[in-house]
C-alpha cells in the first residue's frame, strides 16, 4: 500500500471508474453518493507480466484515465485477475471459453487477484492495495459444469465462478481478508483507501 502525497481533506466528488454492475452494487453498501465513468484503458497483459502485476497496473491505470478527465474527484478503479500457476485467466467471453477455464481448473486452487487503487489528481494524492483470495473448486464433472454455465452464463466473470450467485456451489472453500473482493470490490480495503484520501465512510452517515 502506498500514499505518496498528503491527502486534501476537502470532502471531494466520487466516481467509481467502472461500468460493472457488480462493483457498483458493492460501492453502494458503503452509502456513499458517488458516480461511474467508464475507463478507456487497454486490458491487454504485458509480456511476461504476472496476474497480481497485471490487477495492479490495470486498477492503477483506471483509476487514473478518469481522473483526468475529473481531477477535483475522488477516482475508484479496480480490477481482478484469476490467477492459475502464475497464469492469468480473464473473463471467458463465450460458453466454450468458459467451459475451458472451469476444466483447467476444477479440484485446484485459483487465486483471484483484486487490486484497488483511489486517485485525486488534484491534491496529487494515489493509493493502491491488493485483496488476494485463494478459491479452491470442487472436483467438477464437465456434467456439473455444463449444467452450471447454462445456469448462470457467466461469461463476463474472470474465471467462469459467480460466486455471489449459483458459482458458490463449484467452490470447495474460500480464503480472504476482505469478503467482497471476490466478487469484484474490497470494501475493507476501499473504505480504508477513501479514508487515507480524505472521505470518511462513517464521518458521511452525519
Amino acid at each position: 500500500m502506498t500514499t505518496p502525497s498528503r491527502p486534501d481533506p476537502a470532502i471531494r466528488p466520487l466516481i467509481l471508474g467502472s461500468t460493472s454492475r457488480y462493483r457498483r452494487e458493492l460501492l453502494e453498501r458503503l452509502r456513499l453518493p458517488f458516480e461511474t465513468a467508464a475507463p478507456d484503458v487497454d486490458e491487454t497483459p504485458h509480456p511476461g507480466e504476472t496476474p497480481e502485476a497485471l490487477a495492479r497496473r490495470l486498477a492503477m491505470a483506471k483509476a487514473r484515465a478518469v481522473a483526468a478527465r475529473f481531477p477535483q474527484a475522488l477516482v475508484i478503479g479496480s480490477d481482478q485477475v484469476a490467477d492459475l500457476d502464475g497464469q492469468p485467466i480473464g473473463k471467458p467471453g463465450t460458453h466454450e471459453r468458459a467451459v475451458e477455464q472451469l476444466r483447467a481448473m476444477r479440484g485446484r486452487t485459483v487465486v483471484f487477484q483484486t487490486a484497488l487503487a483511489v486517485v485525486c489528481q488534484a491534491s496529487g494524492f494515489a493509493a493502491e492495495d491488493l485483496a488476494p483470495v485463494r478459491v479452491r473448486l470442487r472436483d467438477l464433472s464437465d456434467a456439473d459444469i455444463e449444467r452450471y454455465l447454462r445456469a448462470e452464463q457467466p461469461y463476463d466473470c474472470a474465471g467462469s465462478a459467480k460466486a455471489e450467485g449459483l458459482g458458490i456451489a463449484l467452490l470447495a472453500s474460500i480464503e480472504s481478508d476482505d469478503p467482497t473482493a471476490l466478487i469484484g470490490l474490497p470494501l475493507i480495503r476501499t473504505a480504508e483507501l477513501l479514508r487515507q484520501g480524505g472521505l470518511d465512510v462513517l464521518c458521511q452517515l452525519g
